[in-house]
C-alpha cells in the first residue's frame, strides 16, 4: 500500500501560485493599512453607527461576491484567467487611495465598492487559475501556500499600521484623521507594485478545447454535490458577519486602537504560519474534514466573544481565530475545485463566491442590528451577533461533515 503523505513538499508548488502569491502579498499590505482599520476610523473620528458600517460592508463585500460570479463565467467563456485577474487588481488599486479624501458615508461606500468590485473581477479568474496550475493532490497546499503569502502581506501591513499609529497619535483610543490619511497615502505602493509583479510574471494555463463553448451553459453543469456544499457554506456565512464588528467588538471592551493592531498582527501571525501546512494536511486527511474542523473552531471562538468576561482573552481569541482561518479559507476553495470539471471552474467558484457574498449583507446587517438595534428597538447587545455567528457554525460543521466527511475522495474528472 502506498503511503499517504500529508505534506508534500513545497517544490511541487507551481511557480504561478507563487507568484500569484506574492502579487496577494503587495495587495494585502496596502489593504490592510487601508481598509482594516477603517471601521475605528467610521465609528470613532467620523461619528458612523454600527448600523451604518454593517451596511457599507455589507453591500461592498456583496458587490464583490456578485462581480465573482460573472468574472468567473467569462474566465471560462474567454478560455482565459490572467486578464480579468489584471483588471480587478488594478481597479482595487486605483480606488483605494481616495479614501483620504471621503468624509460621509455616500463617498465612503462608493469607494468600498469599487475597491469590492475588483475585488470580485479578479478573485474567480485567480482561484480558478491556481486550480489550474496545480494538480489534485497538491491543490490544498497550493490553495494553503497562496492564503499564506496573502496573509503574511496582511501581517506586514498591519505591523506598519502599528507603527505608524504608534509614532503618530501613540496608545489614544480614536484614530486620528491625519494618521489615517497617512496610512492611506503610504498603502497605495504596493498596491502598483502588484500589478507589475502579476503583469510581468504570471501566465495563463491554457484550457482544453474538449468541452466546446462550455462557458454558454457551464451553470447547468455543476452538479447536485457542489450546490450542496454552496448552500452550506452560505448557511455558515449567514452568521460570519464583517470582521469589523470583531475590531469593535475589542474597541467597546477596552483595547485601544494600537492594542487592537497588535492583537490583529498575532492573528495574521498564526493566519500566515498555519494556512500552508493546513492545506497540506487537508490534501491527505480529506478537506471537508479540515473544514469542518475550522467552523467548529469559529463557533468556539465567536461564543467567547460573545462572553468575554476579560479583554485579556482576546489575546487568545485572535490567534485562535487565526488557527480557523488557516483550516477553511485555502481549504474551502480547493474543495470547490475537486467537486467541478475545469472547464466550469471559474462559473464554479463564481457561484460560490457569490453565494457567500450575497449572504454577507444580510449577515453583517444582522449583525449591526442584534448588537445595537434600530430606532427605537435597542438590540440585544456586543454579545448577539457573536452567539448567533457561532450557532449557525454548529450547523454548518454537522452538515458538511454528514455529507462530505464519509470519504476523503470528493473529486470529480478534470
Amino acid at each position: 500500500m502506498a503511503k499517504t503523505t500529508f505534506f508534500p513538499s513545497l517544490a511541487a508548488i507551481p511557480a504561478n501560485v507563487v507568484f500569484l502569491g506574492l502579487v496577494s502579498f503587495l495587495t494585502d499590505v496596502s489593504s490592510e493599512m487601508t481598509l482594516t482599520v477603517l471601521p475605528l476610523f467610521l465609528a470613532g473620528t467620523l461619528g458612523f453607527t454600527t448600523v451604518t458600517i454593517g451596511l457599507i460592508e455589507g453591500f461592498a463585500e456583496t458587490t464583490a461576491s456578485l462581480s465573482k460570479m460573472g468574472s468567473g463565467w467569462l474566465s471560462d467563456r474567454l478560455r482565459q484567467r490572467k486578464s480579468l485577474t489584471l483588471v480587478g487588481y488594478g481597479l482595487s488599486a486605483c480606488s483605494k487611495p481616495f479614501l483620504a479624501l471621503a468624509t460621509a458615508a455616500v463617498p465612503v461606500l462608493a469607494i468600498r465598492l469599487a475597491d469590492r468590485l475588483g475585488k470580485g473581477i479578479r478573485t474567480s479568474p485567480r482561484d480558478a487559475l491556481i486550480a489550474d496550475s496545480a494538480t489534485e493532490a497538491t491543490r490544498g497546499v497550493s490553495f494553503g501556500l497562496h492564503r499564506s503569502l496573502d496573509t503574511a502581506g496582511a501581517f506586514l501591513g498591519l505591523a506598519l499600521v502599528a507603527l505608524i499609529v504608534y509614532l503618530s497619535q501613540g496608545g489614544a483610543l480614536v484614530l486620528s484623521r491625519e494618521t489615517y490619511v497617512a496610512l492611506v497615502l503610504i498603502a497605495a505602493a504596493p498596491g502598483f507594485l502588484a500589478l507589475v509583479v502579476l503583469a510581468a510574471f504570471v501566465r495563463d494555463i491554457p484550457m482544453s478545447q474538449r468541452h466546446g463553448a462550455a462557458g454558454c451553459r457551464s451553470a447547468a453543469r455543476l452538479d447536485g454535490r457542489f450546490k450542496l456544499f454552496v448552500a452550506i457554506a452560505a448557511l455558515f456565512t449567514l452568521g460570519n458577519s464583517s470582521d469589523a464588528f470583531l475590531l469593535l467588538r475589542a474597541q467597546s471592551a477596552g483595547f485601544s486602537v494600537l492594542e487592537v493592531s497588535l492583537a490583529l498582527l498575532l492573528f495574521n501571525f498564526v493566519y500566515t504560519a498555519l494556512a500552508t501546512p493546513l492545506g497540506a494536511l487537508a490534501d491527505g486527511w480529506g478537506k471537508s474534514n479540515v473544514l469542518a474542523g475550522g467552523w467548529l473552531l469559529y463557533a468556539i471562538v465567536y461564543v467567547s466573544f460573545a462572553l468575554l468576561p476579560d479583554a485579556g482573552l482576546l489575546w487568545l481569541l485572535y490567534p485562535l481565530y487565526g488557527v480557523y482561518y488557516a483550516m477553511t479559507e485555502g481549504v474551502g476553495r480547493a474543495l470547490v475545485a475537486d467537486l467541478v470539471t475545469s472547464d466550469v471552474r471559474g462559473t464554479a467558484y463564481g457561484v460560490y463566491h457569490a453565494a457567500i457574498g450575497i449572504t454577507a449583507l444580510p449577515a453583517s446587517l444582522l449583525a449591526g442590528l442584534l448588537w445595537q438595534g434600530v430606532g427605537t428597538w435597542e438590540g440585544f447587545g456586543p454579545s448577539a451577533p457573536f452567539l448567533f455567528g457561532g450557532g449557525l457554525a454548529l450547523a454548518a460543521a454537522a452538515l458538511v461533515t454528514a455529507f462530505f466527511g464519509h470519504s476523503r475522495k470528493t473529486l470529480v474528472p478534470g
